[in-house]
């Protein structure tokens, strides 16, 4: 992973104080030649916070307390940016069934205010991390993560050749974030009774060190318009309950609101725009006709998937054993 890119550029990450974000701002620190990475987020107590574990570099590091469903606020910290990895979201999925106007607040007039301050402010390239839970969604947040993606890819209509560049990166659950069902299970650990909502439930699974790298692999080759996607292993999550807690009982409590019993990450539909290249997928857009898109040479390799693919945990051909998923468990240790 070469970020050379970044030397003596300018980034930004919403949601800056979040599991992914502290990871990302981190990697930033230690790995990239960025001269100012800007955090923007809510949560004061979590910028204090990062401002003293990462004291060291304050002269790099800047802290910028907002709201992406503030515009003003987002076009002053957009200022002399360069690039934007956009991860601020509501996503527990649960609430926002029951808080449908919120998700909507942030999900979606909070992505279409980040597009359009980058866009009035000259930023090169924003990336939106989203979820596979917006491939065919089932829940609120799935679908304003999807209305999210619509208008990251389609703003290139209005930005144009030459202007701001907007991708998104899909991935599915990953470890060790915040409310992550690895947390879950270490609490109930102590019980002897882990709960669970169906034994058939399968999900896609990435750590935190690769959906970073991922991240800024596509941030770096991004030509705007193209939804990149990791291929990553699946895992039932009977399996993983079993192998993070041995011997404890099951207490089938049944599926939540809004939840899948599998997640897609490539749906049948999308499957006519993807190209398959060795460790990802992409799909371009609609429009490749367009003034604004400009594919790179780099993309010819990729190949066509066949006529009907998907890609959804249950229907995967890698998946997480025991010994795979002792692995990542040690490397959150």
């Amino acid at each position: 992973m070469s970020l050379d890119f970044l030397v003596d550029s300018s980034i930004l990450v919403t949601g800056g104080t979040g599991s992914f974000g502290q990871a990302f701002v981190k990697t930033l620190l230690m790995k990239s030649g960025a001269k100012r990475i800007i955090v923007f987020s809510r949560d004061e107590l979590k910028q204090h916070e990062m401002k003293i574990t990462f004291a060291e570099h304050r002269d790099r590091l800047r802290f910028f307390i907002g709201d992406v469903r503030d515009l003003d606020r987002l076009k002053r910290a957009f200022q002399g940016v360069d690039y934007v990895v956009h991860a601020a979201a509501l996503k527990q999925v649960p609430a926002l069934e029951y808080n449908p106007t919120e998700a909507i607040k942030t999900n979606i007039l909070g992505t279409e205010n980040v597009v359009n301050a980058a866009i009035e402010k000259g930023v090169k390239k924003v990336l939106l991390i989203s979820t596979d839970k917006a491939a065919n969604p089932a829940n609120l947040y799935g679908a304003t993560k999807l209305c999210a993606e619509k208008l990251v890819v389609n703003s290139n209509f209005y930005s144009g050749l030459g202007g701001t560049k907007l991708s998104v990166v899909r991935y599915g659950n990953v470890f060790g974030s915040r409310g992550s069902i690895i947390g879950v299970i270490a609490k109930q650990k102590a019980s002897g009774e882990i709960t669970i909502t169906d034994e058939k439930m399968t999900r896609f699974w990435i750590t935190l060190d690769q959906g970073i790298e991922f991240v800024l692999d596509s941030l770096n080759d991004m030509r705007g318009g193209e939804i990149f996607i990791p291929k990553i292993p699946s895992m039932g999550i009977k399996d993983l309950i079993q192998v993070c807690a041995p011997g404890c009982r099951l207490k089938y409590i049944g599926i939540r609101p809004g939840e899948k019993l599998h997640e897609s990450l490539i749906t049948p539909e999308e499957a006519r725009n993807v190209r398959e290249f060795d460790n990802h997928y992409i799909i371009f857009p609609d429009y490749q006709d367009d003034k604004w898109w400009d594919e790179s040479d780099n993309y010819i390799r990729g190949k066509e998937v066949p006529e009907g693919f998907f890609f959804a945990s249950h229907k995967n051909d890698k998946w997480l054993d025991e010994e795979g998923l002792k692995k990542l468990l040690d490397m959150l240790e």
